[in-house]
């Protein structure tokens, strides 16, 4: 029991380095440190979304939209 411990720890191992290989992350893969991300690359932002307005309902949208409410609420009370 305790070598299928051992055993699954190197797969382990052995799956996460493949992992990183396949990524492209070679310099993690062999030296053990992270890639250094180039300096003009960081600088590059991307601009705020502008956040969109709702329009305004109008008033007797709104009249009709509590006549429905108040109607459902007057059938659920009835059963």
């Amino acid at each position: 029991m305790f070598e299928l411990g051992i055993l699954g720890i190197i797969l382990l191992a052995v799956g996460y380095w493949a992992t990183l290989w396949t990524m492209g992350r070679r310099e993690d893969v062999l030296h053990g440190k992270f890639v250094e991300v180039e300096p003009g690359a960081a600088a590059v932002a991307e601009p705020a979304p502008v956040p969109q307005v709702a329009p305004r309902p109008s008033a007797e949208s709104l009249q009709s939209l509590l006549a429905a409410i108040k109607q459902d609420l007057k059938d659920a009370a009835q059963r």
